[in-house]
């Protein structure tokens, strides 16, 4: 079976808190795929904040998902605490690529979560289709 590879970046410059809720929780008894989806997003929202942007206003732009890719590596529930390190790269003239690894800390361990990985392109939403990436954006991604 083949499976989802991801090129993780070496190093991630934001991570955020994410506690896992009791919704996030299916019947199996731990986070569920639609959950981790779920927090990935809110982690970019976050990260988007700390850079000074949001989806629609992104220094002159708006940003849409054109993927989305997730790895999942190991188990966690609810009322654990996820570290969540985001990470911009692979830009291009109208996009990038966020990386995400999410994590947590168990009896003194790090244990790996999922790594994900979500292709944001520049969208015009006024006119329904792609742009360029704004200059002040990519130096905020760098």
């Amino acid at each position: 079976m083949a499976r989802v590879k991801i090129d993780m970046p070496a190093s991630f410059r934001f991570s955020t808190q994410i506690p896992v809720r009791i919704g996030d929780v299916n019947y199996g008894g731990h986070v569920g795929n639609d959950a981790i989806v779920s927090i990935l997003h809110e982690s970019r929202m976050q990260y988007l904040h700390a850079i000074g942007c949001t989806e629609l206003k992104a220094y002159g732009t708006g940003l849409i998902m054109a993927d989305l890719a997730v790895v999942y590596k190991g188990e966690s529930f609810y009322g654990d605490q996820l570290t969540v390190a985001v990470a911009a790269d692979e830009i291009s003239s109208v996009g990038f690529d966020l990386f995400y690894r999410i994590s947590m800390e168990k009896e003194g361990k790090t244990v790996l979560v999922a790594e994900a990985k979500t292709a944001m392109v520049c969208y015009d939403y006024d006119n329904h289709k792609v742009s360029r990436i704004p200059d002040a954006l990519k130096q905020q991604l760098i």
